[in-house]
């Protein structure tokens, strides 16, 4: 591919005209641009996409978003009169009057990234990123986002209550591109919360980056939920660099979207760090939902602990693949991944590459995956205790998502996660009341 689709041209255009841009982020756009149209979208020839062809976005078209209808209902029933601090985007903008960006406690600071960029852009300077990270749609992201959410934690800070950044679509067609930031200061300690959430006939495009930043000491519990409509196409990458003995802590929770891909990264960059990365994600009809993540132990005695679990049901396909790479001299590694498929009918698909890639001697490291179907004597079990097909049925899928919202940590998180599975279960709504 040597040009750009002829949809793209008009972001091109708005991101250039955007208030008092900076010189150093404008050829940074053009930079990232010239890489996207010489790459084109990612194909199964690409090792890291093997399972996952964009081959398909050459033939769709996006226009920029025109209305934000239905937002205000989709953001009430997402905030649930919950306590917590609130930043909304509604088709890729800041929607300023449903957000607190204003009197938070001490130690917090939020704004959205396009005010420091009109305001204070050399705050982003040296973090928005560069052009040869992530693969090309992280590279048009560059080149076309405007907004995103800037969270920003000092040090010693432990906020009081969760962070949600809510990433709102409405505009049937649209296509949008948000460029977040979370740092966490040394010592800090902080809950942030993606939600990415359409209108039921939003076919377009998400393309969702986050970087994110865990000084010394610092803990980030991180729980993403996307649950957009079947019809659209979901992009995303979290970009994570972690100080000495910082703790990041991630939920990924794919319900949502025609394709959904989700790309975690996270670099040990100091001793005694820790990540735990937990997914789960629910595919039916033909959708197709893929999880992407990369531990990089570059540092001795560091842990790392990853747990997804998917379920596949009609046509629907899950994919997993898992890369833990110990770097040379990273003794005292102590590594686990393990991926579990569940499927429920004989079309659904599962692919899964667990990987370890393994330079240092002094390490203990274990990785595995399952796939399976639901086990006819569970079933036939709970059918003799009272329950009909369908709850029996219900029960043994929520008990195998159950494991990893066990790992949520957060009452009011959890709860979440678990609604997000449970109203994708015929019965499943009165199924989390009765286990």
């Amino acid at each position: 591919m040597t040009s750009l689709p002829t949809w793209v041209n008009p972001f091109v255009e708005q991101a250039a005209n955007q208030a008092a841009s900076a010189a150093w982020l404008s050829e940074l756009r053009q930079q990232a641009l010239a890489r996207f149209a010489s790459e084109g979208w990612p194909t199964s020839r690409l090792e890291a996409w093997r399972h996952t062809s964009l081959a398909v976005m050459e033939q769709k078209n996006y226009a920029l978003a025109q209305s934000n209808t239905a937002a205000a209902e989709l953001l009430a029933a997402c905030q649930q009169d919950e306590d917590a601090y609130w930043v909304t985007f509604v088709n890729g903008q800041l929607d300023a009057a449903s957000s607190t960006l204003e009197n938070t406690e001490t130690g917090l600071r939020l704004a959205s990234v396009a005010q420091l960029l009109r305001d204070e852009s050399q705050t982003l300077a040296e973090i928005y990123g560069k052009v040869e990270n992530g693969s090309s749609p992280e590279a048009l992201n560059l080149a076309l986002a405007q907004d995103g959410a800037y969270v920003r934690v000092q040090a010693g800070a432990s906020i009081s209550k969760p962070i949600h950044l809510v990433y709102i679509n409405t505009d049937a067609q649209s296509a949008t591109f948000t460029r977040s930031f979370i740092a966490l200061e040394a010592g800090a300690h902080a809950t942030v919360v993606e939600h990415y959430i359409s209108t039921e006939d939003y076919a377009g495009l998400t393309n969702a980056v986050s970087r994110i930043w865990t000084d010394r000491d610092a803990n980030l519990i991180h729980l993403k939920l996307q649950n957009q409509s079947e019809q659209s196409i979901h992009l995303a990458a979290v970009d994570v660099q972690q100080e000495q003995s910082s703790h990041y802590e991630s939920h990924s929770l794919s319900f949502g979207a025609n394709l959904a891909r989700t790309g975690i990264e996270t670099h040990f960059n100091g001793q005694h760090c820790h990540a735990l990365l937990n997914g789960l994600y629910y595919v039916n009809a033909r959708r197709h939902v893929d999880h992407f993540t990369q531990i990089h132990h570059e540092q001795p005695n560091c842990t790392s602990h990853e747990y997804y679990r998917g379920v596949m049901a009609d046509r629907g396909r899950g994919v997993f693949s898992g890369r833990i790479v110990v770097h040379e001299g990273a003794d005292g590694t102590d590594a686990i991944q393990r991926s579990d498929s569940l499927l429920l009918s004989k079309l659904a698909r599962a692919d899964t590459k667990p990987e370890l890639e393994i330079y240092a001697d002094d390490v203990k490291c274990a990785h595995g995956a399952t796939v399976g179907q639901l086990d006819e004597d569970s079933l036939f079990y709970l059918r003799s205790r009272g329950l009909s097909y369908e709850e029996a049925y219900d029960v043994l899928i929520y008990a195998f998502a159950a494991q990893v919202l066990e790992r949520i940590q957060s009452d009011t998180l959890r709860s979440r996660a678990t609604k997000g599975i449970q109203t994708l279960l015929p019965g499943g709504k009165k199924i989390g009341e009765s286990i």
